[in-house]
């Protein structure tokens, strides 16, 4: 017959006191305390493994932190799991690992391990402008779940206050930005596939519409607006610099002294700081070299040309035009990417060929072997388009009060 157990009760938890070796006192059904010498009691509970027949002990705990009746309850789990073919030693450490797994990839996790590829791919402002936008819409929400955890129903319901805003445009790059991160997930085998690839069918696609931009005629009010605002005079001269150059504000803000070869009359822009990816390089018309030499004595010593005077080790804000834009009373008409705007109308209207107005506005051409040939063969030609443009400029300023000159 089988030995007859006691079951165990506090009273005699409580009351058993250390020995020299260790001893138990079993509650039955493979359920034990072990009593040690120093003092500790540790439930133990020892068991047939379901496939393999091997005797296993499994430990609960100490007591009093896991009271008789945890223990006990740990045990009819346990056992629950043997009936139906479980190992309960090998499903508690599978249970563990998913839980360590699930703590190191929560999304905000995830994602600062994704952005560090991301910055090496876009430039520095608009990697600040992908992870503020996580910040702002994703992370408050969904920031602590873990990633294997996410589902298209809980993703929607946290970015459709977006959708009550009408800011239809942030909706699309969130869900764009949250579907790159998903994407690295599976490529880094975290997760096995993406469920967020449709959510974008959840929200209306967002209208799309032109940045505010002014015809070139009113170019000579914009420059006598320019010329005499109240302005810090690096301000300015980046401003005029972006209509030059006609490049993108991000681009012109962050314009490096190592980037400028003034003898071959040329500002070499690399790739990580094209919006694109791909390097850009603008051939400098006179007015454009004469601002470059306008800076030298206030920031030639430092890396970039045009510094900002809060911390002058970086470059100035590229908002700052946009903000300079609004006090002058341009708020809903002008941005400073519509500068670029104003050249292309210009420019088109004046006769000059497409393709090269596109090649001096780094817009991507799909055909990576006519873009390779168009961008080596197109720089001496783009010379004269940039001497046209500078010119126009030129004779916008000479019609304000102001006339000619770009301090």
């Amino acid at each position: 017959m089988p030995k007859t157990v006691t079951p165990l009760t506090k009273t005699r938890i409580e009351a058993a006191k250390p020995r020299a070796k260790i001893y138990e006192l079993s509650d039955g059904a493979g359920l034990s305390l072990a009593i040690t010498p120093t003092h500790s009691k540790i439930w133990r509970h020892k068991y047939t493994q379901p496939l393999s027949k091997r005797r296993k002990t499994i430990t609960y705990g100490a007591y009093p932190a896991i009271s008789l009746s945890d223990a006990r309850q740990r045990r009819a789990s346990d056992k629950a799991l043997i009936a139906k073919g479980i190992d309960p030693l090998s499903h508690r450490q599978l249970t563990d690992k998913n839980k360590k797994l699930a703590q190191d990839h929560t999304l905000i996790s995830v994602a600062t391990q994704w952005m560090t590829i991301k910055k090496s791919e876009v430039t520095e402002s608009y990697a600040a402008d992908i992870w503020r936008s996580l910040e702002l819409h994703v992370f408050p929400t969904l920031g602590p779940k873990p990633i294997h955890e996410l589902r298209a129903p809980m993703v929607i319901e946290a970015i459709k206050p977006l959708e009550a805003k009408g800011t239809f445009e942030t909706i699309k790059r969130v869900i764009q930005r949250i579907n790159e991160i998903m994407i690295w997930s599976v490529n880094t085998g975290l997760i096995d596939a993406n469920p967020l690839a449709g959510i974008r069918h959840a929200f209306l696609k967002p209208v799309k519409s032109k940045l505010p931009s002014i015809p070139p005629s009113e170019l000579p009010v914009l420059l006598l607006s320019i010329s005499k605002a109240n302005i810090k005079i690096v301000t300015r001269r980046m401003m005029y610099w972006l209509l030059h150059t006609m490049v993108r504000p991000s681009e012109g803000a962050g314009t490096q002294w190592s980037e400028i070869d003034t003898d071959n009359r040329v500002w070499k822009i690399p790739a990580h700081r094209m919006k694109k990816g791909k390097p850009h390089a603008v051939p400098l018309s006179e007015q454009a070299l004469g601002i470059i030499e306008s800076m030298r004595a206030i920031s030639g010593h430092k890396q970039f040309v045009f510094p900002s005077d809060i911390h002058p080790s970086q470059s100035i804000n590229p908002q700052t035009a946009n903000a300079t834009l609004k006090r002058l009373g341009y708020h809903g008409k002008l941005v400073a990417h519509g500068f670029r705007s104003i050249a292309s109308t210009y420019l088109n209207e004046s006769g000059h060929p497409p393709d090269l107005i596109e090649s001096a506005l780094a817009h991507v051409d799909k055909n990576e072997v006519r873009a390779a040939y168009n961008r080596a063969s197109y720089l001496e030609q783009r010379r004269d388009l940039m001497k046209a443009w500078s010119h126009y400029i030129d004779e916008a300023m000479a019609q304000t009060a102001k006339g000619p000159g770009y301090e």
